[in-house]
Formats: C-alpha cells, structure tokens, sequence
C-alpha cells in the first residue's frame, strides 16, 4: 500500500495544499523553510495518532508543542487542522480514505477536540462505504470522546485496522551520525522511534543472521560501485562487551587489507549504510527520509536514486518512500519518475505545493533532467520587502 494523495489544510507552513498521483518514490522540492519537513510531519502525525500504545491525538499534538504550534498562522476565520490521506493498493487500486480535523473548541475546556474523523473504504469496483463519520451522536451527549480519535483505539477500528497498522508503521530517520558513533559516551535518552539512529545498530543486531546477512550483502555491492577499495562488509559482536558493530574491510597496501568499525566510518558512508539498510526492511508504512544527500560528496549523490532503487528492486521492498532533498546532484538523475516530484512554494499567504507543470513534463520528455527543468523553478520564492 502507499499514500496517493494527500491534503492538508493549516497545517504549519499550509493554509490549503493538495498533491495525488503519488507514486512509491516522492521527492519533495522546495527552498528553505518552504515545509519539506512539514510535510513529512503529517505523515508522522498520522502514524503517531495511530499508535494504540504511546500514542494518541492527545499525545501527538502535545509533542509537537499544542495546536497554536501546529495551526497556520496564515489561518484567519476557519481554524480547523484538517489531514486526509487516500491509500492504494499495489495495483493502485484505492482502497482507503481518511480524514482528520481538529480544533480547540470555542468554549469550556480548551483540550483539542476532533472536529472531523472519517474513514472510507473503497472495493475493486470503486464503490465506497463510510465506515466512520464523526461527529457521532454518541459524541454530541459526551464531548470527552472527542478528545480521541477511533483510529487509536483498538476497540474502536475493528473495521480498519490494516489502515491504522499502515499509518502507526510509517518510519521517520534523520540520521545523525555521531550519536550512532559515540552513543555509549554521550548516553542519555532514546527518543520513541529513534528518529536520530541512536539505535541503529541495536536495530541490525535485532534481525535474524540469515536476514541480516542478505542485507548487508547486498549494502556492500552497492557501496563497491562507489567506494572501489571495500573489499568486505560484516557484522560481529565484541568478545568482550557483546557491543555490536559493523566492520569494513579495505584493500591497502598491507597485505592483510585495512579495517575500520562504525565510529572511524565518515559520516557519509554512515548515512548511506542506514539508508540502505532501512531501504530493505519490509512492511507496507511509508519511509520519510530527510535529505540524505547530506554529508555525501556529489558524485555518490548523483549515484543515490539509481543504488536506492536497485537495493529496494533487490529486497522486493514495497516501502513508500518519501525525500525530501535540495541538491542538484540527486535530481541531475533523469531515470526519476515526474509524478514523484512535489515542488513547495513559500509566499506571504502560506506554503503551497504543486506536481510537475506542463512545461516542466515537456522539459523532462525532451530529455532534460529534473534538476534541469524543474529545481530552479523550486528554488524560485517569492520576494518579500524587508524595509521598515
């Protein structure tokens, strides 16, 4: 399954933002602070709300600092959040619908209250049943109910189930590679999902041997079109300590070859190696990764969308996969499919996004790549006057 369209209405940078077609590659285009990473919160807001344990509309609205932090500041006389999200099969047959809205309401407590929950299913033959549509009665005679949402709660989503499955298991990284490198020295505590990587390693050790063998092999193939001296990848364990630790060995002049673990890794190659590893794992959720290019010379950039799609090819992964990225050196890759670029366009009313135009289609069938037809126009904003 993976997310085909999408919608947001004041949500952060978004008044109003609408984007479908969206196939299992997405690249997210946009200057700074236009919401690239706004974007992707939704889809982890989703998966937050999703969780049954953890979890929770409460929950993740409070992470993420209250409903004046979430809400557009853009929104003026209507100030309901609202997300709705169409999910298709592997067919691209849609299957299902969700919306939801929330607010603080008018009066009496101000605890966020859903305005809005709906969940549609959708058979082979396009025809649809609501299976949810609230505000209930039920809701109107006790407004506590409001505070939750049914896709939380596993008494509630019988019915959609497999929707709240594919929300709560979407996965967000933003690896940073010193907290993977020297996790023991600076300890301190994991956030939940372990967006950071401090855990990465703990995730390899975790999989079965015969698994995570076939994956780092198929990591060190990648990685030798890029990196010609590695010569082999393993995992092990210290003797000692029972640590676990990745190790590279490298052809060199001494005739047993050079080795290094993970925390004499460049950055680079430690950011590649999770991106890679994270490209295999199964499962149905999206995967939102934040410019991966960082850390990586343009040359293993310019490489990244054909390894990433030879890898996930290779593992039969049916991961969503969302980037969102600014370098030219990803989007000089012509092989990336025009429906899976969404430009941002920040402006004195809000954020807005957009698929590919008409003319950027012809720049593309012509032959240019997208970071030739579409990122400069991406890169476009519009000028503001900053005089007093």
């Amino acid at each position: 399954m993976h997310i085909s369209r999408l919608k947001l209405k004041n949500w952060r940078n978004f008044k109003i933002g609408e984007i479908s077609g969206l196939p299992e590659m997405v690249y997210i285009l946009g200057p700074n602070a236009s919401g690239k990473s706004n974007l992707l919160d939704a889809i982890r807001f989703l998966r937050d709300v999703s969780k049954h344990r953890g979890g929770g509309l409460q929950d993740a609205i409070e992470r993420r600092g209250g409903v004046g932090k979430i809400r557009c500041l853009h929104a003026r006389q209507d100030t309901e959040i609202l997300i709705e999200a169409d999910i298709v099969n592997n067919r691209g047959e849609l299957i299902w619908r969700y919306e939801l809205g929330f607010n603080i309401p008018p009066k009496g407590k101000r605890n966020p209250q859903v305005t809005k929950e709906r969940v549609t299913s959708f058979n082979s033959g396009g025809k649809c049943k609501v299976l949810l549509n609230r505000p209930e009665k039920l809701d109107t005679k006790d407004e506590l109910l409001l505070r939750e949402t049914h896709i939380e709660q596993i008494s509630a989503n019988v019915e959609f189930r497999e929707l709240a499955d594919f929300f709560s298991g979407a996965t967000y990284v933003h690896l940073v590679p010193q907290l993977l490198k020297f996790g023991d020295q600076i300890g301190g505590r994991v956030l939940d999902d372990d967006p950071f990587g401090q855990e990465f390693m703990l995730r390899i050790a975790r999989t079965t041997a015969r698994t995570r063998d076939a994956r780092l092999k198929r990591i060190e193939n990648a990685l030798r079109t890029i990196v010609p001296q590695l010569e082999d990848l393993k995992f092990l364990k210290d003797d000692i300590t029972g640590q676990p630790h990745l190790e590279i060995k490298f052809r060199h002049h001494r005739p047993r070859g050079a080795r290094q673990r993970e925390d004499q890794f460049s950055d680079g190659t430690l950011r590649i190696m999770s991106i890679l590893w994270l490209l295999q794992e199964r499962g149905d959720s999206p995967l939102l990764l934040e410019e991966p290019e960082l850390s990586l010379n343009e040359e293993i950039v310019a490489q990244l969308p054909r390894i990433m799609a030879s890898v996930k090819s290779k593992s039969r992964s049916d991961r969503q996969f969302f980037i969102t990225t600014h370098s030219q050196a990803i989007l000089s890759n012509s092989g990336i499919d025009p429906s899976g670029i969404v430009i941002l366009t920040p402006s004195s009313d809000g954020s807005s996004m957009r698929g590919v135009s008409d003319d950027e289609k012809m720049a593309l069938n012509a032959g240019l790549s997208p970071a030739e037809a579409v990122l400069p126009n991406a890169r476009k904003t519009e000028q503001f006057n900053f005089s007093l």
